[in-house]
């Protein structure tokens, strides 16, 4: 399964010999470059381009394409090198900027073709030149980060930020831009007959992307330029199956085949849950749960729902784009009605203000019919994605869960709770993570983080807040197999009981909740034992080696009421779970304020920015990788009054009492 990155993150390559693959979807080069511990470039043989190709271990293309592939050995690259970068450059003569293209895919695959890890680089604008990926060393061991950094300035301010002096840097930024024309020329098909004057170039098939579907209004096209453009700086065109009425001028239509979407070829022909309907002419296509590609119907679902949230991401960007565009040209027009002398006479300044407002309308008008046209698409999308997900990916309140069994392998990812913006709130998205997690959860129950904390009692947030962590540690456990995980809790001050009575009950804990310091502390001891143990077995190459007391299963460490009950040496080891446990499957669900940890002072910042961080109330701190939005995010938490919870708990543990011998 592909682990898709977002800005920063990292993910562990559990293969040497890998493929970098790069889709742009417009011509660019691919550098790689090999620096030091530091992040340094030692000189410009550091460098692999279309001149100097060949570093030890990589190889880089030659050629400007859309698509790269070339293979990376990383038992090869020298022992001196321990970061080596993907770095994307836009030529001469092609887009002026990252941000007037699509976003560029890249990802790395395993020699058989599996990808290992993905990442979409957004968030350009003005950059001709970016870092997309490095794969960095890390205690013996290979990790990719997506890293996404981009420079304005091109290449040559690239290198000299990876270490190389001005005039080194650029000259081989020239180098590298020349060897790139010399392979184009030596590629260049001989002369043909020029299209016929006033010929319109071809259309390439398919819609723009979604980051090219801006909703923006069209800006005034300067004298000679083509036009109408949108603030995004792409031209609208006419493209292929446009609907009557919409003549393919202004904003195309959401995009039902951006990438993420396109089922690939290779597929097993699995059949989707139910038939779509054929689209009647001049209406959009109808939504059908598990469009999207992938080898699994839940691996489709989770690429579809992964692709209705940037669909929202992007129409509500296009509509505040487009708002915005309206508001600075309307004051830009007011400002210049009031600055001529001639407005001032007569009734003309109030005519040229009144055609000022209208024209703003108007645009603010045309953008949000198209963004209720999307919508309109998404919410039909989601009325159909939702009832058909599997429990992990669907709310506590859907039937799945009446008749969940308990699976054989565990998912690819969990629900956490649903995503919304202000322009639709009732078009909630479900907040998917992947599976197993690759950073721990924190629940903050402290009452500064959101006004709806703030306006609710303290007891009955902490109350809230553990429900929560139960509810999340109940799903954990129904969609993993029997055996495959096990839940611990620390509640040092016994305050959690009430929440906690439902796991204690059903008897599905790995041992009663540690209470007082010496049960955290022996809870952290055991559970850093096993970090320990398991990661000396992986580096020794024998996992399979370890003493028959230590537990194999993943592990789940609930923490209540932090840091009551906690030393200095037990926020010590528990700072280490948090980082190195996630990689040997050991993870951390905290429940804690922040405020009342702050007599340790900035010695827990690390901690609180491992975690993810999630609210009992609605509360608006997450945002997307594309746009920056800030959503929403609602907890999922079984329905009032349902027995959802304990009929799910009596199911674990009579499959697990079925499996003892």
């Amino acid at each position: 399964m592909t682990a898709e990155l977002v800005r920063g993150q990292n993910h562990p390559l559990s293969r040497t010999q890998v493929e970098i693959r790069v889709s742009a979807g417009t011509p660019v080069l691919a550098l790689a470059s090999a620096c030091d511990d530091a992040g340094r470039l030692v000189g410009p043989e550091s460098v692999a381009h279309p001149g100097a190709r060949k570093l030890p271990g990589v190889e880089v293309p030659g050629a400007v394409a859309g698509e790269h592939r070339f293979a990376v050995d990383l038992d090869a690259v020298a022992p001196s090198v321990h970061r080596l970068g993907v770095v994307l450059v836009l030529p001469p003569g092609g887009p002026a900027r990252f941000g007037a293209t699509p976003a560029s895919y890249v990802a790395v695959a395993d020699p058989e073709g599996a990808e290992l890890a993905a990442y979409t680089v957004t968030g350009l604008e003005s950059e001709t030149a970016v870092v997309a990926l490095e794969l960095y060393r890390r205690q013996d061991a290979w990790k990719v980060r997506a890293v996404g950094q981009g420079y304005a300035d091109g290449l040559g301010a690239l290198l000299a930020d990876a270490g190389l002096d001005a005039p080194a840097a650029v000259a081989l930024a020239a180098a590298v831009v020349g060897a790139a024309a010399r392979d184009e020329a030596a590629r260049a098909p001989a002369p043909t007959a020029s299209r016929p004057t006033g010929a319109a170039p071809a259309t390439p098939p398919g819609r723009p992307q979604p980051q090219d579907a801006a909703a923006a209004g069209p800006a005034p096209a300067a004298p000679g330029q083509p036009g109408p453009v949108p603030v995004s700086g792409v031209p609208y065109a006419a493209t292929p199956g446009t609907a009557p009425g919409d003549s393919g001028d202004g904003p195309p239509t959401l995009d039902y085949v951006h990438p993420r979407r396109r089922r690939s070829t290779t597929e097993p022909p699995e059949p989707a849950p139910q038939a779509a309907a054929p689209a009647q002419p001049g209406r959009p296509p109808v939504p059908v749960a598990g469009d999207a590609s992938g080898w699994s119907m839940d691996e489709r679902l989770y690429n579809q729902v992964w692709g209705m949230f940037e669909d929202l991401a992007r129409s509500v960007a296009a509509y505040r784009s487009a708002c915005d565009f309206a508001e600075s040209r309307m004051d830009r027009e007011l400002d210049d009605a009031l600055s001529d002398p001639r407005h001032r006479l007569g009734g003309s300044g109030n005519t040229a203000r009144d055609e000022a407002r209208a024209r703003h309308d108007e645009l603010v008008d045309q953008a949000k019919a198209v963004l209720d046209r999307d919508l309109a698409q998404l919410i039909a999308e989601s009325e159909v994605v939702e009832p058909a997900l599997p429990a992990p990916y669907a709310r506590w309140a859907n039937p799945v869960w009446h008749g969940h069994g308990v699976p054989e392998e565990a998912p690819m990812a969990l629900r956490l709770g649903d995503l919304h913006l202000p322009e639709r709130p009732d078009l909630r998205i479900p907040m998917l993570v992947r599976l197993p997690l690759e950073r721990g959860l924190w629940i903050d129950n402290g009452r500064t983080g959101s006004e709806a904390a703030m306006a609710m009692d303290t007891d009955r947030l902490r109350r809230a807040a553990m429900d929560m962590a139960v509810a999340h540690a109940v799903r954990l456990l129904a969609v993993h197999p029997g055996d495959r995980f096990s839940v611990h809790v620390i509640d040092a001050a016994g305050a959690g009981a009430a929440s906690l009575a439902p796991l204690v009950a059903a008897e599905v804990l790995a041992g009663p909740p540690a209470a007082g310091a010496a049960g955290v502390t022996q809870t952290l001891a055991e559970l850093t034992r096993r970090v320990d143990l398991v990661q000396m077995a992986v580096r020794a190459g024998a996992p399979e080696d370890l003493p028959p007391d230590v537990d194999t299963a993943d592990q789940l460490l609930i923490v209540h009421d932090f840091p009551h009950g906690f030393d200095d040496r037990a926020v010590t080891r528990l700072r280490y779970l948090a980082d190195e446990g996630p990689a040997v499957g050991v993870h951390l669900l905290m429940v804690a304020d922040r405020d009342e940890a702050s007599a340790y002072g900035p010695l827990l910042d690390p901690l609180w920015r491992s975690l993810m961080r999630l609210s009992p109330v609605p509360d608006n701190h997450l945002a997307d990788p594309w746009v920056g939005h800030a959503w929403t995010f609602e907890p999922d938490l079984p329905p009032q009054g349902s027995r959802v919870l304990e009929q799910t708990l009596d199911r674990i543990a009579a499959a697990r009492r079925n499996a003892r011998p």
